[in-house]
C-alpha cells in the first residue's frame, strides 16, 4: 500500500521568462505561477570542486497534488520551487499513484558556497 504524502511546506512554483535588458538581448527572470504544499524527501547528495569553489548537489523527491496538464499548478521540467532563499530545479515530473492524485517532482537543490 502507497504512503499517503504529508504536504506540509508551501512552495512558490516559479516559471522562466526572457526579459529584454534594453541593449538588444535578454536576462532570465523568474514569475510566481502560485503556492504548491509539498511533501520533501531529500535522496543522497554529492560534493565536488569546480576550480576554488564548492557545489553541492542534492537530488529531491518533492509530492505535490496533481494539476490537469497545461494548468499554471502542474509544475513542468525547467521550472523551479522556492523555499524562502532556497531553489530547487525541477529535473522531470511523474505521476505518484495509479489514480493520479499526486505527481513526484524529480528536483535538485545547489548550493554554491
Amino acid at each position: 500500500m502507497m504512503r499517503v504524502p504529508t504536504l506540509n511546506r508551501s512552495l512558490t512554483l516559479e516559471a522562466p521568462q526572457s526579459t529584454p535588458d534594453g541593449a538588444g538581448g535578454y536576462v532570465l527572470t523568474w514569475s510566481a505561477l502560485g503556492t504548491l504544499w509539498a511533501d520533501v524527501r531529500p535522496g543522497n547528495g554529492q560534493t565536488r570542486a569546480i576550480g576554488e569553489t564548492t557545489v553541492s548537489r542534492v537530488p529531491l523527491i518533492i509530492t505535490v497534488r496533481s494539476a490537469v496538464v497545461g494548468s499554471d499548478a502542474r509544475p513542468v521540467a525547467g521550472q523551479r520551487l522556492r523555499d524562502g532563499a532556497r531553489l530547487f530545479a525541477v529535473l522531470a515530473v511523474t505521476e505518484r499513484d495509479p489514480s493520479g492524485r499526486f505527481l513526484t517532482c524529480h528536483a535538485t537543490e545547489e548550493v554554491i558556497g
